[in-house]
């Protein structure tokens, strides 16, 4: 018997929105769990004021669910469809000092806050670039993010924004890290919602994540060509995520400065 898959809905979205939140976003997580390159958080946002015109986007799901060519060909149309969107990132040394929860929340408001500056002024934030790094550096951090499918420029007086989030998983690492030291300040605070699976459910969540798979796998790769001395670790493949090839590789010839060294590597 097949299982049909779970087809995302804007339902949540729509909620929010009913309650009067001007920008609703939807976040979710990636390389959470690699021992090797950046931990992201991806970001996309509506804009309560189209929910009329808001449909669900033709093929999203689950990114874990989809192919790789499929999350590619996806890439660009989700982008289009979102008002604007973002992948905060934190380096593998900021992981080592703040523990991932924490970088999480930490990559979470640096894209929230190039959003925010997207939204109000269609320009970007001091942190934000606007294409991925094909050579970053160990520390590299900061935002990609671009403007959707409208024309660029002033999109939302500021003192409209009442924003709102989705977080895939059952605990909210986004609030705590709000007004931190270490967090860019944002323009208006955020009211967060966790939904469980929420990369299944929510399409704004479901194109975040699809979004920031897509963004850190080519970064990736992208790191991979640039240091063929790095060629045992396969990141071109396992994404900096555990295999057999890359465990092996650390064992052999110990960690680089691309690893998260406080991490069970072997």
């Amino acid at each position: 018997m097949v299982i049909p898959r779970q087809v995302p809905t804007l339902d949540n979205e729509r909620r929010l929105a009913g309650r009067g939140y001007s920008l609703i976003v939807g976040f979710d997580e990636v390389g959470r769990g690699s021992l090797a390159g950046p931990a992201m958080v991806g970001a996309c946002a509506l804009l309560a004021r189209d929910a009329d015109e808001w449909t669900v986007p033709a093929g999203v799901a689950d990114s874990k669910m989809l192919t790789e060519v499929r999350r590619e060909s996806l890439l660009e149309p989700l982008k289009t469809w979102s008002a604007a969107w973002a992948v905060g990132s934190v380096s593998s040394r900021e992981v080592d000092e703040w523990g991932i929860v924490y970088a999480l929340g930490v990559a979470a408001v640096r894209a929230l806050n190039e959003i925010e500056t997207l939204i109000t002024t269609g320009g970007h934030t001091d942190l934000g670039v606007a294409e991925a790094p094909t050579d970053f550096s160990p520390d590299w951090h900061g935002t990609i993010a671009g403007i959707g499918g409208e024309v660029p420029g002033l999109r939302m007086n500021h003192a409209k924004l009442r924003v709102a989030g989705i977080l895939d998983g059952p605990n909210d690492y986004i609030t705590p890290v709000v007004n931190s030291f270490d967090a860019p300040p944002l323009l208006e605070p955020i009211a967060m919602t966790t939904i469980v699976k929420g990369d299944r459910k929510c399409a704004s969540v479901a194109s975040a994540a699809v979004i920031s798979k897509v963004i850190r796998d080519r970064m990736m790769a992208d790191l991979a060509a640039a240091h063929p001395e790095f060629e045992a670790y396969a990141w071109a493949s396992n994404k900096g995520y555990g295999s057999v090839p890359h465990r092996a590789a650390i064992a052999a010839h110990g960690a680089t400065e691309y690893h998260r060294k406080t991490w069970h590597l072997v």
